[in-house]
C-alpha cells in the first residue's frame, strides 16, 4: 500500500515545488514589455487582411503607447505629447500620487492592439485580455494596494485612448477594408508598374495607393522631398537598362546564401509578421540580449514602431508617385520574354524598396540606442518547413552589426529579382534620413553640471 501512494506523493510534492517556483520567479520590465511585443506579432500575423502598410502604422501607435504609458514615471524622460506631428496633450498622472508603471504599460498595451487590429478574433482578444489579466494579478499581489492598482489601470488606458482616437484621424483607420482599391485608375506609360503574371496577391489592383498621404508621425518625415528615379531608357547603353540587367544576371547565379536571404526577409503577409514585424522582433532579440529597464524598453519599441510607420508612409508615396514598374515587367519585355524572378512579385509600385527603407529607418534607431555594432541571431523563421520550390531552408542568420542587418534585408529583394539596386540603395538612404529624424526628436532630458536632470 505504501509503494503504491509513494509516486502520488511525489507527483504531489512537485506540483507544489512547481507553484513556489513561480511565484518566486521575479517578472522583469523585459519580461512584460517582450511578453506584448511577442504577442502583437503574433496578432499581425494571425490577424486576416493585414497587410505591411497597415502593420507597419499599428506598430507606430502601438509603440507610441507604450513609451508614453510609462514615462512619467522616469525623469530622465520626455513625453513625446506636442512633438509629432498632430499628436496634441496627452493625459498626465495625478500629481503626488502613486503609479505602477508595469500595470499602466500593461493596461495601455491591452487596450492599443485591440484598437489598433479591431478586426482581429474573438479569440485572439481573449488572448489579449488573458495576458493582461495574468500580468495584473501577479503586480496586483505584489504591491498589495488596490487603489494603486485601480489608478494605474485608468492611467494606461486613458493612454491608449488619446492616442488610438488621434489614429482614427491619420488616413489609414482601418485600412484594411480596402487594401485593393478598385476605385483606383492609373493609366499605363513607359516603365509604369503593371500587375504581375507571377505575385504574390491574386489581386491586378496595387496595394493602398493613397498610403503614401496618410500623416506621418514626425512633421520631418511628412516633409522630406520625394527622391529621384532614373528616367526610363531601353537603350542597352543607359543606367536605367543597367539596372535591370544586373538583376537578370545575378538571378543566374544565385548562391545558396543569397537564396536563403531572399526567402528569409520575404515576409510575405500571408505567412508571417510581415516585414515591420520582423524589424519588431529584431527589437525584441536586442531587448532580451542587452536588458534594459523598463523606459528604455518602451522607447526602443516606440522608436522602431515610429521609424517602420514613416518609412511605409514615405516609401509609398514615392512608389506611387512614379509607379514604377518590377523588373519583372523590363526584363520580360526587353531581355528575356521567358524570365522569372526567384521570389514573386508583389502587387504594388517598386521604386523605392520599402525592405530596404524600413530596414535603414530601423537600424538607424537602433544604432543610436545601443551602438553599431552587436552580435545578434535572428532566429523569426527557425523551425518553418523547407521551402520545397525553390530547394531552401529557412535557417537562422547571424549579424554583427544592425547596419549588416539592413543592408541584408535590401540585398534580399536584389536576389529575389524583384528590386533593381536603385530601388534598396535610394531606400536605404531615405530609411537613413528617417531614422535620423526619429533619433532626434526630445527623448531624453539633459543632464546638468551637477549630474541632476533638468
Amino acid at each position: 500500500m505504501k509503494n503504491k501512494k509513494t509516486p502520488i506523493l511525489i507527483l504531489l510534492i512537485s506540483l507544489s515545488a512547481c507553484a513556489v517556483l513561480r511565484e518566486q520567479k521575479v517578472v522583469t520590465p523585459q519580461d512584460v514589455t517582450t511578453s506584448w511585443a511577442l504577442l502583437t506579432l503574433d496578432i499581425t500575423k494571425n490577424t486576416p487582411s493585414n497587410s505591411p502598410t497597415y502593420a507597419s502604422r499599428a506598430l507606430g501607435y502601438i509603440g507610441l503607447t507604450m513609451y508614453e504609458s510609462v514615462v512619467h514615471g522616469d525623469p530622465a524622460y520626455n513625453s513625446l505629447a506636442g512633438e509629432l506631428n498632430g499628436l496634441g496633450e496627452l493625459p498626465l498622472p495625478q500629481a503626488g500620487k502613486t503609479y505602477d508603471w508595469l500595470i499602466t504599460m500593461n493596461a495601455g498595451q491591452a487596450f492599443i492592439l485591440k484598437k489598433m487590429y479591431h478586426q482581429t478574433s474573438d479569440q485572439n482578444k481573449i488572448r489579449i485580455d488573458s495576458l493582461e489579466n495574468h500580468f495584473l494579478e501577479y503586480f496586483s499581489e505584489t504591491i498589495n494596494d488596490q487603489e494603486i492598482v485601480n489608478r494605474s489601470v485608468e492611467y494606461g488606458k486613458a493612454i491608449a485612448e488619446k492616442i488610438s482616437s488621434w489614429a482614427e484621424t491619420d488616413g489609414g483607420h482601418r485600412g484594411y477594408l480596402n487594401n485593393f482599391d478598385k476605385a483606383f485608375i492609373k493609366q499605363s506609360f513607359p516603365g509604369s508598374w503593371e500587375p504581375p503574371l507571377y505575385g504574390q496577391s491574386f489581386s491586378h489592383y496595387p496595394l493602398h495607393p493613397h498610403w503614401g498621404e496618410n500623416r506621418m508621425f514626425l512633421l520631418a518625415n511628412q516633409t522630406l522631398p520625394v527622391p529621384l528615379l532614373l528616367k526610363y531608357d531601353t537603350s542597352r547603353i543607359s543606367a536605367y537598362y543597367h539596372e535591370y540587367i544586373q538583376v537578370y544576371e545575378k538571378s543566374k547565379v544565385l548562391s545558396m546564401p543569397e537564396k536563403e536571404a531572399a526567402l528569409w526577409w520575404g515576409d510575405d503577409p500571408g505567412e508571417t509578421f510581415t516585414p515591420p514585424g520582423h524589424s519588431w522582433y529584431l527589437a525584441t532579440l536586442v531587448i532580451k540580449k542587452v536588458n534594459p529597464g523598463l523606459t528604455e524598453c518602451a522607447s526602443t519599441y516606440a522608436r522602431v514602431g515610429l521609424a517602420v510607420a514613416d518609412a511605409f508612409i514615405n516609401c509609398w508615396k514615392s512608389k506611387y508617385h512614379y509607379y514604377s514598374e518590377r523588373p519583372s515587367s523590363f526584363i520580360s519585355k526587353n531581355i528575356d520574354t521567358r524570365w522569372e524572378s526567384f521570389w514573386p512579385d508583389p502587387p504594388f509600385p517598386s521604386f523605392p524598396s520599402g525592405h530596404a527603407t524600413q530596414g535603414a529607418a530601423v537600424a538607424t534607431v537602433l544604432a543610436d540606442l545601443y551602438g553599431q555594432n552587436i552580435e545578434i541571431t535572428d532566429d523569426a523563421h527557425t523551425g518553418r518547413p523547407k521551402d520545397e520550390l525553390r530547394g531552401v531552408e529557412f535557417k537562422p542568420r547571424s549579424f554583427s552589426s544592425f547596419w549588416q542587418i539592413a543592408e541584408e534585408i535590401a540585398n534580399s529583394r536584389f536576389y529575389g529579382g524583384i528590386h533593381s539596386q536603385q530601388d534598396n540603395l535610394v531606400g536605404l538612404a531615405e530609411g537613413i534620413k528617417i531614422g535620423k529624424n526619429v533619433n532626434a526628436l526630445n527623448w531624453r532630458r539633459e543632464k546638468n553640471y551637477a549630474g541632476t536632470i533638468e
